[in-house]
C-alpha cells in the first residue's frame, strides 16, 4: 500500500511537470486522457510499473502546434495600437493637468498643458491617417470596401459634383460661343452681298451688332450712365446730410447760426464766420444749406485726375490707357462695400480720398460736440477707417463721388462740372430747384440763393442740371 501511494505521488509529479512544460492548448489532449479514465485506471497504471517502481507511460503527449508567423501588416497594426494607447494615456495626463491648473489658477501651467493637449490630439490625428492608409492598402489587395474608403468617397463626392456642374457650364458656354460665331459669320456674309451704295450703313450695323455680342457685359461710358451716377451721388449726400443734421439737433446746435455761416461761406465778399446776417433759408430748409456745404467740400478738386492728392499727369501723358484704367476701376468697384474694401486696403487711393474729405468736412470741434470725443477723427487721421454708422454713411457718399469721378475720366472728353452762382438768374436748362413750386416751375423773379450740388456738361450737348436753392431777388 505504501508502494502504491509512492507511485501515485510520482504520477502526480509527472503530470504537473508535463503541464508546466507544455501550454494548455498543446497539452490539452494529454490531460483529457488522464481524467477520462476512472479511479481504477490508476491502479492499472501501477500494475505496469517497472522494477524501479516507475509506471510505464502509455500516453504519448501531443506535440505543440506550430506557431503561425506574424505578418508585416499585423506588426504594423500592433505597433500602431501601442502608439495609440500611449498617446491616449499622455492626452489623459495632459488634460488632468489642464483641469488642475484651473484651481488654483496657474496661467503658465494652463498654457503648457493646453499646448500638450493640442500636440497629443495632433498625434492622434496622424495615427488616424496612418491607420486609414494601411486599411486602404489592405482593401486594395483584397478588393473589400473599407470604412476609410467610404469616408474618402464622401469627402470627394462634393468636389466631383462641382466638377460635373462646371463641365456642364463650360459646354454650355462653348455652345453659346459657337452660336455667336455663326451669327457673326452670317452678318459678315450678308454684308458682302449688299451693294456698294449701302456698304457704309451696313458697316455701322455690323459694328453695333458685334458690340452687342461681346462676351463682357460691361456697359460703355455714356451720358445716361453718367447721369445715373450723379443721381447716386445725390442720394448718398442727402442721406449723410440727414444723419449729420439729426446729430446736430441732438447735440443742441444752433442750426440757424450754422446755416448763416454756410451761406456766408458761399460768397467771397462776406466773412465766413459772420453769423449776424439774416438767413435766406426758409423754415425746414436747413438740410439744403448743410448739403451744399458737404458737396462743396467733397467735390473740391473734381476736375483733377486724383483730386489734387498728388501731381499725377497720366491723363495727359497716356490718355487712352488712363481712360481704360478708370473705367475698369469703376466697373470693378461699383459693387464693392466701401468699408470692406478699406478694411483690406486702407491706404489705397480711394482710402486716402475718404480720409482727406472726412477731415475737411468734419472739424475736430464738430466731432467732439457730436460724439463727446475725437476717437473717429484720430482714427481717420492715422489712416484707419472706423466701422461706425456715421463714418459708414460718409463712405457711401464718398464712394458715389469717387465712382462718378472715375466715370468722368473714362469719357472722351471728360464732362465739365459747373454750379449756379449766388445771385445768378435761374435757368431751367441748366438748373434744378431743390425747393418745389406749384406747377413744377420756378416763379419769375427768383435767383440762386446758393448752389446745392454741381451740374455737368457732357459731350454732344448733354447736360446734367445743377441743383440750386432759389430765393426771390429782393431777399439777397
Amino acid at each position: 500500500m505504501n508502494n502504491k501511494v509512492s507511485n501515485f505521488s510520482d504520477l502526480i509529479h509527472r503530470v504537473t511537470s508535463s503541464c508546466l512544460l507544455h501550454p494548455i492548448g498543446s497539452g490539452l489532449h494529454y490531460v483529457t486522457n488522464i481524467h477520462s479514465d476512472d479511479s481504477d485506471s490508476d491502479y492499472e497504471d501501477l500494475k505496469h510499473s517497472d522494477d524501479n517502481g516507475e509506471p510505464e507511460d502509455d500516453i504519448t503527449p501531443t506535440p505543440p502546434a506550430p506557431v503561425k508567423p506574424v505578418t508585416d501588416n499585423e506588426t504594423v497594426t500592433l505597433t500602431l495600437m501601442n502608439e495609440v494607447f500611449e498617446t491616449v494615456s499622455c492626452l489623459k495626463k495632459a488634460y488632468v493637468s489642464l483641469q488642475q491648473a484651473h484651481c488654483p489658477w496657474d496661467p503658465d501651467k494652463m498654457r503648457s498643458s493646453d499646448v500638450t493637449v493640442i500636440n497629443e490630439l495632433k498625434k492622434l490625428g496622424v495615427l488616424r491617417e496612418r491607420f486609414r492608409r494601411s486599411v486602404l492598402r489592405g482593401g486594395g489587395v483584397t478588393g473589400k470596401r473599407t470604412v476609410a474608403g467610404v469616408e474618402v468617397r464622401e469627402v470627394v463626392a462634393p468636389y466631383e459634383a462641382a466638377m460635373e456642374k462646371m463641365t456642364v457650364e463650360m459646354r454650355r458656354k462653348e455652345a453659346e460661343i459657337e452660336s455667336l460665331k455663326e451669327k457673326l459669320s452670317a452678318v459678315n456674309g450678308s454684308g458682302g452681298r449688299k451693294s456698294r451704295s449701302h456698304s457704309s450703313h451696313q458697316s455701322k450695323k455690323k459694328v453695333n451688332y458685334a458690340s452687342q455680342m461681346q462676351v463682357s457685359p460691361m456697359p460703355l461710358p455714356s451720358p445716361e450712365l453718367f447721369e445715373s451716377c450723379v443721381n447716386n451721388v445725390k442720394e448718398g449726400s442727402k442721406s449723410f446730410t440727414s444723419l449729420l443734421l439729426s446729430l446736430m439737433k441732438s447735440a443742441h446746435w444752433d442750426i440757424a447760426a450754422t446755416v448763416r455761416s454756410i451761406e456766408a461761406s458761399t460768397t467771397t465778399t462776406t466773412n465766413a464766420l459772420n453769423t449776424t446776417t439774416d438767413s435766406i433759408v426758409g423754415p425746414n430748409h436747413a438740410k439744403y444749406a448743410l448739403e451744399s456745404y458737404i458737396n462743396r467740400k467733397i467735390f473740391q478738386g473734381f476736375d483733377h485726375e486724383t483730386f489734387y492728392m498728388d501731381g499725377s499727369l497720366s491723363s495727359l501723358l497716356n490718355p487712352n490707357q488712363f481712360r481704360s484704367e478708370c473705367f475698369t476701376q469703376y466697373h470693378d468697384m461699383k459693387s464693392m462695400d466701401p468699408i470692406e474694401l478699406l478694411g483690406i486696403l486702407p491706404t489705397c487711393q480711394f482710402g486716402n480720398f475718404c480720409s482727406k474729405k472726412y477731415l475737411s468736412i468734419v472739424h475736430p470741434k464738430m466731432e467732439e460736440s457730436l460724439f463727446g470725443d475725437l476717437e473717429q477723427w484720430r482714427q481717420v487721421l492715422a489712416g484707419n477707417h472706423p466701422r461706425t454708422r456715421f463714418y459708414g454713411e460718409f463712405l457711401t457718399a464718398a464712394k458715389a463721388v469717387w465712382l462718378l469721378h472715375l466715370l468722368a475720366f473714362s469719357m472722351d472728353p471728360p464732362p465739365v462740372h459747373f454750379e449756379g452762382s449766388r445771385g445768378a438768374e435761374f435757368d431751367h436748362r441748366f438748373m434744378e430747384s431743390v425747393v418745389r413750386f406749384p406747377g413744377g416751375r420756378v416763379a419769375a423773379g427768383h435767383v440762386v440763393g446758393f448752389p446745392v450740388s454741381p451740374g455737368f456738361r457732357v459731350s454732344d450737348g448733354y447736360v446734367v442740371k445743377a441743383r440750386v436753392y432759389v430765393v426771390p431777388r429782393g431777399e439777397l
